[in-house]
Formats: structure tokens, C-alpha cells, sequence
């Protein structure tokens, strides 16, 4: 399930090519996309101030299945507020990109004992990371109202393709600020996050919520790992 945004899917699927240990094209998972860029915005129907995205969603989930698709993965973060909407309306399992990736915060050695989050308004309104990672006993960091509405500017402007030094500056100093705050990693909780920062570019680990997904999607393929 993708188009949310449509660039985010393209770099799932292209670390999704890359990461899959293939020496042909047949080799290559069979992937189905559907890149539907015109579900309404997400943080809008959270807040109840636009129309609901759950239709538009389970119309995409429903389109993969009668595709012939054996599991579910979506492209996005703050979408994962209606997994449950999605997964009722469907046979098929669904791969949560919040579930692997609580799960690749914890696998970090030394685990974290505080994660710095970069993610989107309706993600966090939402608290689906806070939520199982505190369960976890791990605290998390948010960026103040201040500074979240500068990494909301900074999501739009990488969905516009208007991506320059300036966002990719702006990014960093966001996460330095949470990494400042005592933040032991930061987790990339926005699928657009990891179009501009990378491995690298901040002082602590930064985890890409993308690369979670991907790995799970290629463990969950090819050695029929249980999605619990």
C-alpha cells in the first residue's frame, strides 16, 4: 500500500530491490503496488478537520487482495492509526511498519533507554510509538510544539520534491536537539524522513522506520516468518 507519498514508496521498493539477495530477476520478490497519492491526508482525518482516509485505504487494501496478494505492507507511518480498519476488512496479514520497527529500537545494541522521535502530527497524536515502546520501558523523546511544527514544514516540503541543503539542515538540527535532550538513537518514524537524513548525519544511531519495513518484508517472504 503506498502513495503516501508516492516518493517514500519508491524508496521502500527500491531498498526493497537492493536488500533482497537475488542473482536474476527471478530471484526478486513479486511485488504489487498500489501508489494511490489521492487518500485523503491523513493527520487531517485524525484530527477530524477532513474527510475520513479509511475508505480510501481499505479500498487499496482490497484491491491488492483481489490482486492476488499474500500479505499487506503500507508505506507509511501515521496510516497505521487504522490497521485495524485495514485488517478487517481483509483476509490477508498485515506486516505493521510500527510493530517492526518498536522492534528494531529494541534489537539496537545498546538497547535505548530514550528514542528521539521525528515523526508526523497524526503519528504521534496518535501516540503509536509511545504507546509500545514506553510498554517497553523505553521513554520517548518528542520535539516540542515549536519544533514539530518545523519537521511538519520540512515533511511537506520533501513531499513538494523541494528537498535542498536548507531541509536537509533542518532535519539534522532537529535531531541533534532531541539527541541534545538525552536522546540515545533517533528513530526516523516518517516514511519521508529518511529521503533527507541518513546514516551518518547525526551523532547518535538514527533507525529508518523504511529500512524496519524492509527487512521485515524480505524475512517475512522468503522464510514464512509468522506476523504475530
Amino acid at each position: 500500500m503506498g502513495g503516501l507519498g508516492p516518493e517514500a514508496t519508491l524508496d521502500f521498493f527500491g531498498k526493497l530491490l537492493k536488500a533482497t539477495d537475488a542473482q536474476t530477476d527471478q530471484g526478486h520478490l513479486h511485488v504489487i503496488i498500489n501508489n494511490n497519492p489521492k487518500v485523503p491526508n491523513r493527520h487531517a482525518s485524525i484530527a477530524g478537520t477532513g474527510p475520513s482516509c479509511i475508505p480510501a485505504l481499505v479500498a487499496s487494501a482490497k484491491a491488492l487482495e483481489r490482486a492476488g496478494a499474500d500479505f499487506l505492507v503500507m508505506v507509511c507511518n501515521t496510516a497505521h492509526a487504522y490497521e485495524a480498519e485495514i485488517t478487517e476488512a481483509v483476509a490477508l496479514p498485515f506486516l505493521g511498519i510500527i510493530d517492526v520497527s518498536v522492534e528494531a529500537c529494541l534489537e539496537h545494541s545498546p538497547k535505548p533507554e530514550r528514542i528521539g522521535l521525528l515523526a508526523a502530527d497524526g503519528c504521534l497524536e496518535t501516540e503509536l510509538y509511545q504507546k509500545q515502546l514506553e510498554a517497553r520501558g523505553v521513554e520517548c523523546l518528542l520535539p516540542n510544539p515549536v519544533n514539530q511544527r518545523l519537521l511538519m514544514d520540512l515533511i511537506f516540503k520533501v513531499k513538494a520534491n523541494k528537498v535542498d541543503d536548507d531541509v536537509r539542515d533542518g532535519m539534522k538540527c532537529l535531531a541533534e536537539t532531541l539527541i541534545e535532550e538525552g536522546a540515545d538513537i533517533i528513530l526516523a518514524a516518517c516514511t519521508e524522513v529518511p529521503l533527507v537524513l541518513k546514516t551518518g548525519d547525526v551523532t547518535k544511531p538514527l533507525l529508518s522506520s523504511t529500512d524496519a519495513l524492509v527487512a521485515a518484508t524480505i524475512a517475512y517472504a522468503t522464510q514464512d516468518t509468522e506476523i504475530v
